[in-house]
């Protein structure tokens, strides 16, 4: 069986938890043959993939949104629009929900260079204009027309590329992933599946709401634009999955039928983690370290606030920020800026490298990030048998303090950005051995009887089975 895997911001270019499970899902089924279907933001992304591709990976189509910038027209040009996919477009434009059919046949029916042809054309410029005169005439018309300009392009680049021949879709997000999930279905008329790690349109609607480069009314516009994706994504996927029970319910609110809802989590492979390198005897430092990539989502800042709390209760601790740096250079560099202007000692950013060798040494383990769906580098820690100090999103609190299984806690929850709170978690656990090692213990233990790689597998693996048609 061919599987198209659609991934967006993520595989094969950025390491991180969807990264990590695509490849683990690949590498795990060689009794099937995938292709990648990736969206990426920037074209100098291009062909720099940061895995080494499974033998049964055949193919990697990528595609990346600041492509229709090149998008050029010639003013003026008159195109046949019908009445479907008019109202769908103005639908999508203020903000209703919309249906997509119309506008996937529409854009399948345009030569490739008329794209550009139909951004200039009268009969876009008509349908902004009644969108804008009917709901938006408090605002310039101008920043209006460029900020719906710059909603659509994407979409009819993302539409008009070749989606490559497949028996199942699946994509690993709504959003933009969602929609060649949509239309692949649409086309090719077999199975598309849904799986969410966090909640794209929660995601999006978070950094909208904090970016500078959108204002005003056009945030809300931006946000029901996202919202318009995923419902769509949610019509039209045959099954969907999400790795934990809030999220299933959050999805619910969004539109999603919950007969079509799985939950099934993530897992790693806890024997994978047994002979890892130990922390030395003589080793007298308390270790804390977290394993994350060096983007706000994360909110490192958050971290290293709390650490310079520590490093005055706890003199004898550092901490070691284990992950990639090359991904938002800015961030990093407002990070470093931060542990100057603290004047806090023993921060270590280790750049990119393998965990094993490094996480088994730790005596503590953070997460301190805004968003979240069931965060791998908990589950991988878990596996290693190290207690948590995490926020409280995704599915972190179910991690650590357990359903009702039985299982003790494995560490501390925290709100989101409250480094004092979170700081006063790191230093009980500094001063007290043994709870350390009985929450180390509970982690272990959780984690090899509820989120065990061969189990996620399997469900997976029977999902493709019965999905085929």
């Amino acid at each position: 069986m061919k599987i198209c895997i659609i991934a967006e911001g993520s595989y094969p270019y950025v390491v991180g938890g969807v990264s990590s499970w695509i490849q683990s899902l690949i590498s795990s089924m060689k009794e099937h043959e995938f292709v990648i279907y990736a969206i990426g933001a920037e074209k100098k992304d291009r062909g720099k993939f940061v895995y080494d591709m499974p033998e049964n990976l055949l193919e990697i189509k990528e595609v990346f949104i600041d492509d229709f910038l090149d998008s050029k027209g010639r003013y003026g040009t008159k195109l046949k629009i019908n009445e479907n996919a008019k109202t769908s477009f103005y639908n999508l434009i203020i903000g209703n929900k919309t249906d997509f059919q119309p506008i996937f046949t529409f854009i399948k029916k345009l030569g490739y260079k008329d794209i550009g042809n139909f951004f200039m054309s009268k009969e876009l410029f008509d349908i902004i204009t009644k969108a804008y005169e009917e709901n938006f005439e408090f605002i310039p018309f101008t920043e209006f027309f460029w900020n719906v300009r710059s909603m659509l392009l994407p979409i009819f680049y993302i539409i008009k590329s070749d989606i490559p021949k497949a028996d199942i879709y699946h994509s690993v997000s709504t959003g933009y992933a969602g929609i060649v999930g949509s239309l692949a279905k649409d086309m090719y008329n077999v199975p598309y599946l849904l799986t969410e790690h966090g909640i794209y349109t929660r995601e999006r609607e978070e950094e909208i709401i904090k970016s500078t480069w959108v204002k005003g009314v056009f945030k809300d516009i931006w946000i029901k634009f996202f919202y318009n994706l995923s419902y769509t994504a949610y019509s039209s996927a045959d099954n969907v999955i999400t790795l934990f029970n809030r999220n299933k319910e959050v999805e619910i609110e969004l539109g999603c039928k919950e007969e079509k809802i799985t939950v099934i989590p993530n897992g790693v492979n806890v024997n994978d983690f047994l002979n890892i390198p130990k922390k030395p005897f003589n080793d007298d430092y308390i270790n804390i370290g977290a394993v994350v990539r060096i983007v706000p989502i994360k909110d490192i800042k958050t971290m290293i606030q709390s650490f310079a709390l520590v490093k005055e209760e706890i003199p004898n601790s550092k901490f070691y920020i284990m992950g990639p740096i090359e991904e938002n250079k800015d961030y990093y560099e407002e990070c470093i800026e931060l542990v100057d202007s603290l004047e806090v000692q023993d921060v270590i950013f280790t750049g990119k490298v393998n965990i094993k060798e490094y996480v088994g040494k730790m005596d503590i383990l953070v997460l301190s990030s805004i968003s979240e769906g069931q965060p791998l580098a908990i589950l991988e820690g878990m596996a290693m048998s190290k207690p948590f100090v995490a926020t409280n999103v995704g599915s972190c609190k179910e991690l650590l303090y357990g359903s009702n299984d039985g299982i003790g806690r494995s560490g501390y929850i925290v709100q989101s950005m409250n480094y004092e709170d979170m700081a006063s978690n790191i230093v009980r656990l500094s001063k007290d051995y043994e709870l350390r090692k009985s929450m180390g213990h509970n982690a272990f233990e959780r984690v090899s009887k509820h989120y065990t790689l061969e189990y996620f597998i399997d469900r997976y693996k029977d999902l493709y089975k019965n999905m085929k048609r």
